[in-house]
């Protein structure tokens, strides 16, 4: 919408700079001007200055410079004609329209708001009479308080044709606004207008300045569809909008995080759970208008997907529409949960620890691509190589931004590099034609391990757990030692875990068995998938020899032990590091307790490494 100049000049003469952003930061007196510390980079001596007299602000310190209205647009991410018209409402001066077919849509936009204002008011009314009780005992049960209900407006739809129709009715609503609202469905074949949503839990969507402009509803009990969204009106387009966004745009600018989920309870849920940064899209794949919201709230917002392979196709259209847009510190991260959670059902099985411990897992964009394209097609032959390296290229092409573009290329190149290294991709026993090849590292050694690739860390540990899955009675002997070391990929130590339970319990398992039972426990496709990209290493093959195989798992337990020990004393030498000088003589022996093992980690990184032995510092 654009603005006469004259209205500008008059809103900013309006307007106490310093008055707006001491709202936000807290200002000192200096002479003619405020100083106070810069709420856009974090500093501990005052470098940001706002001048009334200039009508500005100005920080030295990272150049951030802007009026009244740029503040407002910075710290609360509004776009710019919300902006002026939030502090014109301030200085109780009008917005003029710029001709008259404008003032007549804005007329008539105001009209459809009233309508579904009123809807919705009357939808939280029905939600706490009688006739909402199954409503309201439904979301109670999902863990949802009062307040958490209030605060997004939940209501109820009662199950009849024309409840809501007459209540607007009788507060003055005409019939043709209601359908327009999307309020009101009308007949194909003629015959009176009824209620859109009946018997359905009601989520009223808010527009970005916490206007209700259209409805979600959930049926209770059987039913298709099972959600139900407003049609596209005037007011509502389900692809250029965001469920919670109100909500959620003064907690992503502070904390400078957003989560995304699926769904409208996830909103609520990771909300109620301390998780307010929180958005979704209107049940469809993420647009990228969406996309563009996303990024004025946090520059990485995080996406939530199931871990199933549902999920993963999710995150794959989710990362197909966003590569084009890429922009310099403009990303997304990609958080997966466990196989059939989702992050209403985690936060309220396992609390908000949980969900904070996933998200700061999430994988960035990058690392997602690689594993996306390594997981098409195991890359075991030189062919199969030369296609991930093709369909990486690809991917990379649709980037338009050169420089973004440029970047990934290289970042790439070096996993690609690193992955198919012998050193990375020869594990100690890999059989050909029959026989066993000479020892050689395993795939946990080395640079590439230690920077985290899939070719290194991630193979070793797919590895060594077909390895135990293939040989279950190697379990028996090591459960212990099984059950005290920890893989560093969630999603494999959760698959660790889930052997440990079972072998807890099943004492003589074989391994048709324990398969049986991690496939009931919701594992049988990531099983199928390890077994595919493992199926050439001799320590995860059925046929390798009992006394290879625990050869490898103990250097493997080995090296994980000797990394959990050095992580723990670098973490105490960092703790006492700061510790009074009387603690002097503790800190030397922790830091050389991190030495000694790192010393050992180093020669672990050998052609031949013991990895046996336990690092006792």
């Amino acid at each position: 919408m654009a603005f006469p100049p004259g209205f500008l000049d008059e809103l900013r003469d309006r307007l106490s700079v310093a008055e707006i952003v001491g709202r936000t930061v807290r200002l000192q007196k200096r002479g003619r001007e405020y100083v106070g510390l810069c709420p856009f980079h974090k500093e501990k001596s005052p470098s940001f200055t706002v001048s009334d007299e200039k009508g500005f602000f100005h920080c030295f310190g990272c150049g951030a410079h802007g009026d009244a209205v740029g503040f407002l647009m910075r710290t609360e991410n509004l776009p710019f004609p919300e902006a002026v018209e939030r502090l014109a409402q301030q200085a109780g001066l009008p917005v003029p329209a710029a001709s008259p077919v404008e003032r007549a849509q804005a007329q008539r936009r105001a009209t459809l708001l009233d309508a579904v204002e009123a809807a919705a008011r009357w939808f939280e009314g029905q939600l706490q009479a009688p006739s909402g009780r199954a409503a309201l005992a439904y979301l109670t049960e999902r863990g949802l308080s009062p307040e958490t209900m209030a605060r997004f407006r939940l209501g109820f739809a009662p199950d009849a044709r024309a409840s809501l129709r007459s209540a607007l009715a009788a507060s003055g609503i005409p019939l043709p606004l209601m359908v327009e609202a999307g309020l009101l469905v009308t007949p194909e074949g003629g015959g009176e207008p009824y209620d859109r949503f009946r018997g359905r839990v009601i989520f009223p969507i808010a527009d970005r300045r916490g206007r209700i402009v259209a409805f979600g509803g959930r049926i209770l009990g059987p039913g298709e569809p099972k959600y139900l969204n407003s049609p596209e009106t005037p007011l509502f387009h389900k692809g250029r909008m965001l469920y919670g966004l109100a909500q959620a745009r003064g907690p992503a600018s502070d904390k400078n995080e957003l989560v995304v989920g699926e769904g409208y309870m996830d909103v609520i849920a990771l909300s109620q759970a301390g998780f307010s940064q929180s958005v979704a899209p209107l049940g469809t794949a993420l647009t990228e208008d969406q996309l563009a919201l996303l990024w004025q709230l946090a520059p990485e917002p995080t996406l939530c997907f199931d871990g199933d392979a549902a999920g993963q196709r999710a995150a794959a259209r989710a990362l197909d529409r966003a590569l084009p847009l890429l922009q310099p510190g403009r990303s997304l991260r990609f958080a997966l949960l466990p196989a059939g959670e989702d992050p209403d059902s985690l936060v309220r099985q396992s609390g908000a620890t949980a969900m904070r411990e996933i998200l700061d897992r999430a994988a960035p964009l990058d690392r997602m691509l690689w594993d996306l394209e390594l997981a098409a097609q195991a890359p075991d032959t030189p062919e199969r190589q030369a296609g991930l390296k093709l369909r990486l290229s690809k991917r990379i092409a649709v980037i338009a931004e050169r420089s973004v573009a440029e970047a990934y290329r290289r970042e790439m190149d070096r996993r690609f590099a690193e992955a198919f290294a012998p050193s990375a991709w020869s594990p100690r026993y890999r059989p050909e034609r029959g026989r066993r090849q000479p020892p050689h590292r395993t795939a946990v050694g080395g640079e590439a391990a230690r920077r985290g690739t899939l070719g290194a860390a991630r193979l070793e540990q797919e590895v060594f757990l077909m390895a135990v899955i293939n040989h279950p009675v190697l379990l028996a002997r090591h459960l212990e030692e099984l059950a005290a070391v920890a893989l560093p990929t969630p999603d494999l130590d959760r698959l660790r875990r889930a052997i440990i339970d079972v072998a807890a319990v099943e004492t003589e398992l074989d391994a048709a068995a324990l398969r049986d039972h991690l496939g009931q426990q919701g594992f049988a496709e990531e099983l199928s998938a390890l077994a595919g990209r493992t199926r050439t290493y001799g320590p995860a093959r059925p046929d390798t020899s009992l006394e290879d195989v625990e050869e490898f798992l103990r250097q493997v337990i080995g090296l994980l032990r000797d990394r959990e020990a050095v992580a723990e004393a670098r973490a105490a030498a960092n703790h006492l590091a700061s510790a009074p000088d009387d603690q002097a003589a503790q800190v030397r022996r922790v830091q050389q307790a991190v030495q000694g093992g790192e010393s050992r980690r180093r020669e672990d990184d050998g052609a031949d490494p013991s990895f046996g032995r336990r690092n006792e510092s």
